[in-house]
């Protein structure tokens, strides 16, 4: 067990509850810089890597709050388009895009090619800063396909439209079976097993 509280760096409700879910189980509790009282400003992603945007993340939460912060840095990387939308990932349709939007883009600029072709990877980068300066990050990924249409409601961003080697999509399976195999899943576990190292 790790008798510390960490600072999740993120206002998106999707990937707290990942990162809660997960990091819980090794005893890792997580609490948001608004939970705390503190205001956190997600910084500008100016980084050219996830990792890179992943630290920037942290070291602005740590620096708000004065506690160990774990952030990190996700994308899709379409083999098709040369691996966009990659650290433009959130914001690909736009400004104002969401979800919906950034999905519709991607089946789009996918009109017409075939599975085959449609060869994709979420990457997720994950790295923890303490107050003394200390950095620990992770990195893993996850292969599968674009599905041609969005299927089921599931999870979040572009999980409806992303497909796992054996065809079972994202947005349709539970979230334990998402944790076990997705690239925010096991970049997290990663990270806890150093987070106990360095106690």
């Amino acid at each position: 067990m790790i008798d510390m509280n960490y600072i999740v760096a993120t206002h998106n409700k999707g990937k707290k509850a990942e990162l809660e879910r997960i990091l819980s189980a090794v005893g890792i509790e997580v609490i948001t810089a608004d939970e705390t009282g503190f205001v956190y400003d997600e910084p500008e992603e100016t980084g050219t890597t996830f990792a890179e945007n992943a630290y920037i993340k942290a070291k602005a939460a740590c620096d708000v709050c004065g506690m160990p912060a774990i952030a990190d840095d996700s994308g899709l990387c379409v083999d098709y388009l040369d691996g966009a939308p990659g650290v433009f990932t959130a914001r690909w349709a736009g400004p104002e895009c969401n979800s919906g939007t950034n999905i519709k883009k991607l089946l789009s600029e996918l009109d017409g090619v075939p599975h085959e072709k449609r060869g994709a990877r979420f990457v997720c980068s994950m790295c923890c800063v303490y107050p003394d300066g200390r950095t620990i990050t992770t990195e893993c990924s996850c292969e599968g396909f674009i599905a041609d249409r969005k299927m089921g409601d599931g999870g979040f961003g572009y999980d409806p439209v992303f497909l796992m080697p054996d065809g079972r999509c994202f947005a349709l399976i539970s979230p334990e079976e998402k944790d076990a195999v997705s690239h925010r899943g096991k970049a997290i576990k990663e990270l806890a097993n150093k987070l106990a190292d360095n106690q």
